[in-house]
């Protein structure tokens, strides 16, 4: 009865999705004669993110699994259906069994055998959808090849080996590597076996919980600060005397936390639906958008030192409030958290937009989980202050050290304000921030912190202090101390926990430090012709001089002495920057879903390349492959593990 219960509700789904007119899953098909007599028919589905489709062997009483239906003249199928996809398997509440399904994309592959006769092989493709939501049977996917026998083997071949011959000889025109690799059989093998392996999706999970860290210890940051501290034992009294009762009391402020969640959460979602996640992603790599973030990071840093004050205009705030004094219930107290995050602007802006930075370069549900963390631990004092009020007695008074915390956040948003500053710098080959001065300013900006910790330096805002409180002296300490940890890094040190923000290494102009791994080229032609000159496979890193995880695998896995070792002798390393806005040589157009492209720049070729071929969109993103551009083992994403990028390399050379 569960189980008619189940698919009633699927059903009822279904209708709904319908309704809607989804298309979770996208179908695609094609055929690669092998020889004169073997073929093989391919089908991919690609599968939108949040979906999954079921697999081929599912039980009885279960979802409906993938299926595929034949009909063959002049041709025999050799064999089933086969697909080397990764499956996942899962135990069903719902459904009482176990289940196994694809997600981000599958590769369904059918062998063929043609004869010496005209030849028609056709199919169709059944299948079942679903999210955490609903489910929705799709509509039939049919696709049909036929050909001449065993001489069309013979017009496919010729062309094949004209592309081959093409893509290996040419060395400096791009539309020999990427105008003809959607139909090149040479690339074609390329995407199939790499396309699904994009590397933002293989780390979902481990880097939305990653993002939401991020966002809480912003959020805990926000609550330090001048703007919000005094709020907290302002706002809970005001609940606690508002109301008489002190459950209601009680469930009022926690409503308030809730609401400062609603805020900050629905902030996230309007700056995706607004920009796209695609588009963020881009936006965050792009050199006149850092620009503008490092010049808004300084004019913060700058207010947080004292030289001027930032605030919202005060109609605002006396607009919300009136408005929550006019209403009652749950839109009064959301008026008041909105007034909240108005009033807090001043404190909470720097760090909201360096964290909305910072998560859209990962999925679309980035920007809300970064959100939701930063909201959690913004709205939890209240809710918790407002359940225990006798805890508002161990509060620390506000005073001078709300200055100082103030001040302190000026210094990390000067520091933080040079990554944004350095993504350009490097993307137009400016080189004014090369990575020795860039660890110069870092070396002067923590240093002058723990010299302002210490009172060494007095801002005029600030109150005289006869004494330094112990706090305020460990805080010194780790700031002098990090700043002499970063002084090697003038002379080439990886200095591996500052590496997510440093340029590359490659921009280091004087170096003592041997064990630093530079690319033979950044050219992707030129890296073809290395790897087939020295008979050495070819190490395609695919990078972005934005690119957070990008710095750490080159500090944390490339300086490892094995990994160094066999980047250096035993293969061709060619990074490629995606974000390199060096103009290229000559204009070329492409051409890209339907329309015609023209790359202008050396970061939109690497791009194109990446995605045309590769099949992928996130950096950092390794392939390796022989000279003639065939990959030799899966992709790689970011893992920071030496061990399995020795494993990954070693498993080129079996």
């Amino acid at each position: 009865m569960k189980r008619i219960f189940s698919l009633i509700v699927m059903v009822a789904a279904f209708v709904a999705v319908n309704a809607q007119m989804l298309e979770p899953i996208k179908w695609s098909s094609k055929v690669n004669q092998k020889d004169d007599t073997h073929a093989e028919i391919i089908v991919t589905a690609k599968i939108e993110a949040g979906w999954h489709l079921y697999g081929m062997n599912i039980g009885e009483g279960g979802p409906t699994p993938t299926a595929f239906e034949f009909t063959a003249k002049g041709a025999k199928l050799d064999g089933k259906v086969t697909s080397s996809s990764k499956l996942i398997s899962h135990y069903d509440n719902m459904f009482e069994m176990e289940l196994s399904w694809y997600e981000n994309s599958a590769v369904f592959k059918q062998k063929i055998t043609i004869g010496s006769e005209p030849w028609k092989v056709e199919g169709k493709v059944t299948y079942m959808a679903c999210n955490d939501e609903s489910c929705m049977p799709g509509n039939p996917y049919k696709f049909s090849f036929e050909g001449e026998g065993v001489a069309t083997a013979e017009k496919i071949e010729e062309p094949v080996e004209e592309v081959k011959e093409e893509a290996v000889d040419t060395t400096t025109a791009i539309e020999a590597v990427v105008a003809v690799a959607a139909d090149s059989d040479i690339y074609k093998p390329v995407v199939e076996e790499l396309g699904a392996l994009n590397a933002a999706g293989e780390d979902a999970d481990g880097s939305l919980w990653y993002i939401f860290l991020m966002g809480i210890l912003g959020g805990l940051i926000a609550l330090v600060t001048p703007c919000v501290w005094p709020l907290i034992p302002m706002t809970v009294s005001f609940f606690l005397k508002r109301n008489k009762d002190k459950h209601k009391a009680r469930r009022d402020a926690i409503t308030y936390g809730l609401s400062i969640i609603i805020i900050y959460v629905s902030l996230g979602l309007i700056v995706t639906a607004i920009f796209g996640a695609s588009a963020l992603n881009s936006l965050s790599t792009n050199a006149g958008f850092n620009i503008f973030f490092f010049l808004l990071l300084l004019v913060f840093a700058l207010s947080f030192f004292g030289m001027f004050e930032i605030t919202l205009p005060a109609s605002w705030s006396s607009k919300m409030d009136a408005k929550a004094d006019a209403t009652t219930g749950f839109l009064s107290i959301l008026l008041m958290a909105f007034t909240l995050a108005l009033v807090s602007f001043s404190c909470t802006g720097p760090i909201i937009g360096t964290l909305l930075v910072e998560t859209a370069q990962g999925s679309w549900l980035s920007p809300a989980i970064g959100m939701l963390g930063f909201a959690v631990a913004l709205a939890l004092p209240f809710s918790v202050f407002a359940m225990f009020p006798t805890l508002l007695k161990s509060l620390p008074k506000s005073g001078g050290w709300l200055n100082s915390v103030k001040v302190v956040l000026g210094f990390l948003e000067l520091a933080f304000s040079l990554k944004f500053l350095s993504v350009a710098d490097l993307a137009y080959g400016w080189h004014l921030l090369d990575r020795e001065t860039f660890v110069a300013l870092w070396v002067i900006i923590f240093a002058f912190m723990g010299f302002y910790l210490l009172g060494w330096v007095i801002l005029p805002h600030d109150d005289k202090e006869e004494h330094i409180s112990v706090t305020r002296m460990m805080l010194a300490l780790c700031s002098l101390a990090y700043a002499i940890y970063l002084i090697p890094g003038l002379w080439g040190a990886p200095l591996k926990s500052a590496s997510a923000f440093l340029p590359p290494v490659t921009t280091q102009d004087f170096s003592l430090y041997d064990g630093s791994v530079h690319p033979h080229t950044m050219d992707y032609e030129e890296g073809l012709a290395m790897a087939r000159q020295g008979n050495k496979p070819l190490v395609v890193d695919f990078s972005g001089y934005g690119c957070v995880n990008c710095r750490k695998m080159e500090a944390a896995v490339w300086t490892d002495a094995r990994v160094a070792d066999k980047l250096k002798n035993e293969f061709v390393l060619v990074s490629l920057y995606v974000d390199d806005r060096t103009p290229l040589a000559q204009p070329v157009e492409v051409e890209e879903d339907g329309q015609k492209l023209v790359l202008t720049t050396v970061g939109e070729k690497n791009s194109y390349i990446q995605r045309h071929v590769y099949g992928a969109n996130a950096q950092p993103f390794y392939v390796i492959i022989n000279g003639e551009g065939k990959p030799l083992t899966r992709s790689y994403a970011f893992n920071e593990d030496a061990g399995d990028f020795i494993d990954w390399l070693n498993s080129a050379k079996k």
